[in-house]
C-alpha cells in the first residue's frame, strides 16, 4: 500500500538524491516497449523499479553481461492440474521464470464450490509467486453433467472484493451466452460493471459465434487448434491465448497465424499442465523457446510472455522493466535459448540455476469438506455392462493424440451375449464416468478408441471439469478394482492389472491436489508412468491427462459424462448404440 513517505523515498531514489536499495549493473535490459536492448543500470526501491540510467545503491547485483527480462506471466492456468498446492506450484514454476499467473480455480470449484475457491485464495497468500485469479464462470460447465457445486452470479459477487481477483474465468457455456441465459448474463454484467476482464472458451465456435462472444464482452480465447481459427479471433479483436499444455499442444500450429503486426494481441498460457511436464519441459519459458524456434524475434516472444499478458489483464505494475513497475525480473544467459540463470520477485532473488532459493510454504489447511470429497457407493460388475444389439455398430469416442478434441466414430465392435466386449487388438476399451459428489449413483458408460492399453485399467478423480471418477480399461474386473480403489484412497489416480493396484497417487484435497511436496508427487507420478508400461502402454501422450478430458462436454466432438455419451456438436446426450433414438 502506497503512502506519502514511501512515495517520497521512491522519488528521491529516482532523482538520485539517495542511494537505491539495489542496483543491477552490467546487464542488457530487454525493452519490450521499443523492442530493443538497453545497456544501463537498474535502480530498485522497495521492490519497485525506480530508474534506468546510472545509479548507486546499498546492494549491487552484477548481471555480468546477462540479459535482463521481465518476469514471465502465465495468462491462464489451472494450478490444480499440477496436482500440488499453490505454494508447491510456485516452487516449480519460479525457476522457469514465471513470476505471475492468472489462475482459474474452476477445477476445485466444480468439486468443492466456494470453499474450494477460498482455499486457493488463502493457500496462495504470502507466497513469492504473484497469483491472480479469474472466478469460475461455469460451474458446472454445462447442465448435462453432475458436479459437486453450482455457482451463481450471486455466489461469485462477494469474491470480487478480493484484491487478487481480476477477471471472470473462461466462459465455456457458449449456448448460455448465445441464448441470453439470465444466469449467464448476470455473471457477465457483474464482471463488466466491476471492470473485470472476461475470458472466453470458444472451442468449435464459428465466426458468428465469435461475434456473439465479443458483443457480450468476452475478449479472449485459448481453445484455438488451427491457424485459421487463430486469425479469425484476432480479426474480431480478441486477444489470442497461445496454449501449450500437457494434453493440448497447439502452439506450433497457431504460430503460423502470428506475425510482427499482430503479435501484440497474443499472449502465452499453459492452461492444464501436469507437474512432471512442468518440471521436465518448463512453463511459459517453453512457449517462448518454441516461438523463437518458429522464427519469431526473441524480444517479440518475450513481449508476448510479459507485457501483452499484463496489459490484457490490467496488471499495471507487471510485465516490463521500467520505472514504477514491480521489480520482477530474470537474468538470462541466452535470449535465444531462454536460459534462465536467476529469478527475482520485487527485487529479491527467489530462484537460481533451476532451483528455488528457499522452499516456499503456506500453513493453510483444507477443510473437512475438501478432504472428504469422494461420496459414492462401491460398484459391481452389473454396473458396467454395455448392452448392444442390432448390427453391433456403436458411437465411439476416438482420441486424437496430444489434443483434447476427439473424433466421433461409428463402427462395429465386438458383442457377446448382447454386451460390448473390449478389444485390445482394435484398441476399443470400456470407459466409465462415475458420479462421486453426492451419491447419485450415476454411471455413464462408453467405448473409447486410441488409449493404447494392452491390459488392466486406469482411473482418476481428475476428469474435467466436473471431476467425477473417470476410468478406462480392458476388462470389467480391473475397472471395478480401479474405481473402488479410488474410493478407498479418497481421490487420486490408480493403475490396476489382474486385480492388483500397481501404483497410485492420492490427491487428498478435493480429489485434485496432493498435500505432499512437489518432489514426492513427482516421484509418485513416475511410478504411475512405470506402471503404465506394465500395461503395455507405449503411445506418445499421457493417458491420464488424455483420459481426464474425455469427460469435458464443451470440447468437440463427443465426450462422456456421468449421465451418458454426449454429442458436443448437437449438444445432447446420445445412446452408445448407433442408429437408436437419443435418450429424452
Amino acid at each position: 500500500m502506497m503512502n506519502k513517505d514511501l512515495l517520497k523515498r521512491r522519488i528521491a531514489i529516482a532523482a538520485k538524491k539517495i542511494p537505491a536499495d539495489t542496483v543491477v549493473k552490467n546487464g542488457k535490459i530487454i525493452d519490450v516497449f521499443n523492442q530493443e536492448i538497453i545497456e544501463a543500470d537498474l535502480a530498485i526501491a522497495d521492490g519497485v523499479f525506480a530508474g534506468i540510467g546510472s545509479f548507486e545503491g546499498k546492494n549491487i547485483i552484477d548481471a555480468q553481461g546477462k540479459y535482463i527480462a521481465p518476469g514471465f506471466v502465465d495468462g491462464h492456468v489451472h494450478i490444480e492440474s499440477a496436482m500440488v498446492t499453490p505454494a508447491e506450484f510456485a516452487n516449480v514454476v519460479l525457476p522457469h521464470g514465471v513470476t505471475s499467473v492468472v489462475a482459474d480455480p474452476h477445477e476445485i470449484a466444480n468439486v468443492s464450490g466456494i470453499d474450494g475457491i477460498r482455499f486457493m485464495l488463502d493457500a496462495s497468500e504470502n507466497i513469492l509467486l504473484n497469483v491472480f485469479f479469474g472466478l469460475p464462470s461455469c460451474v458446472p460447465s454445462t447442465g448435462f453433467e453432475n458436479a459437486g457445486a453450482t455457482l451463481s452470479a450471486e455466489d461469485l459477487l462477494p469474491l470480487y472484493d478480493h484484491d487478487r481477483v481480476i477477471s471472470l474465468g473462461e466462459v465455456m457455456d457458449f449456448p448460455a451466452v448465445f441464448n441470453g441465459d439470465d444466469s449467464m448474463l448476470d455473471k457477465l454484467i457483474d464482471a463488466k460493471n466491476l471492470n473485470k476482464v472476461i475470458d472466453g472458451h470458444a472451442a468449435g465456435v464459428d465466426q458468428n459465434g465469435l461475434n456473439v462472444y465479443m458483443a457480450a464482452g468476452i475478449q479472449s480465447d485459448h481453445e484455438c487448434t488451427t491457424a485459421e481459427e487463430a486469425k479469425e479471433r484476432l480479426q474480431r479483436g480478441m486477444y489470442l491465448m497461445l496454449r501449450e499444455g500437457s494434453a493440448s499442444r497447439d502452439l506450433r500450429t497457431l504460430l503460423h497465424a502470428v506475425n510482427e503486426k499482430n503479435a501484440q494481441r497474443c499472449l502465452f498460457v499453459t492452461d492444464d499442465k501436469h507437474l512432471d511436464d512442468l518440471i521436465e519441459e518448463g512453463s511459459i519459458d517453453h512457449n517462448i523457446r518454441v516461438t523463437i524456434e518458429h522464427g519469431i524475434d526473441p524480444i517479440t516472444a518475450i513481449q508476448m510472455a510479459t507485457l501483452n499478458a499484463a496489459e490484457y489483464f490490467g496488471l499495471k505494475n507487471k510485465g516490463t522493466i521500467a520505472p514504477g513497475y514491480d521489480a520482477d525480473f530474470l537474468l538470462l544467459d541466452s535470449i535465444e535459448n531462454v536460459t534462465i540463470n536467476e529469478v527475482f520477485v520485487k527485487g529479491n532473488s527467489v530462484a537460481r540455476n533451476g532451483q528455488c532459493v528457499s522452499n516456499l510454504k503456506n500453513a493453510v489447511q483444507p477443510s473437512e469438506r475438501l478432504v472428504n470429497s469422494v461420496r459414492m457407493d462401491s460398484i459391481a460388475a452389473d454396473d458396467l455392462h454395455i448392452e448392444l444389439s442390432r448390427d453391433r455398430k456403436a458411437n465411439i469416442i476416438s482420441i486424437i493424440p496430444n489434443s483434447i478434441v476427439t473424433k466421433h466414430k461409428v463402427q462395429e465392435v465386438d458383442v457377446r451375449n448382447g454386451r460390448f466386449q473390449p478389444s485390445v487388438e482394435e484398441d476399443f476399451l470400456k470407459m466409465a464416468v462415475v458420479e462421486r459428489h453426492s451419491q447419485k449413483g450415476n454411471i455413464g458408460l462408453g467405448i473409447l478408441h486410441g488409449l493404447g492399453l494392452k491390459s488392466g485399467a486406469i482411473a482418476s478423480t481428475f476428469a474435467h471439469d466436473s471431476h467425477n471418477i473417470i476410468a478406462a480399461g480392458t476388462n470389467d474386473n480391473d475397472l471395478i478394482t480401479a474405481i473402488n480403489s479410488i474410493k478407498k484412497i479418497n481421490g487420486g489416480m490408480v493403475v490396476v492389472d489382474n486385480g492388483n493396484v500397481l501404483a497410485s497417487l492420492p490427491l487428498a484435497i478435493s480429489g485434485l491436489i496432493s498435500t505432499e511436496d512437489f518432489t514426492t508427487v513427482n516421484t509418485n507420478l513416475q511410478k504411475l508412468n512405470e506402471a503404465l508400461g506394465l500395461l503395455g502402454f507405449s503411445e506418445n501422450f499421457n493417458p491420464f491427462i488424455t483420459l481426464s478430458f474425455m469427460a469435458l462436454p464443451v470440447i468437440p466432438e463427443i465426450k462422456l459424462t456421468d449421465i451418458g455419451l454426449f454429442d458436443v456438436q448437437a449438444f445432447k446426450h446420445i445412446p452408445i448404440e448407433a442408429g437408436t433414438p437419443a435418450p429424452k
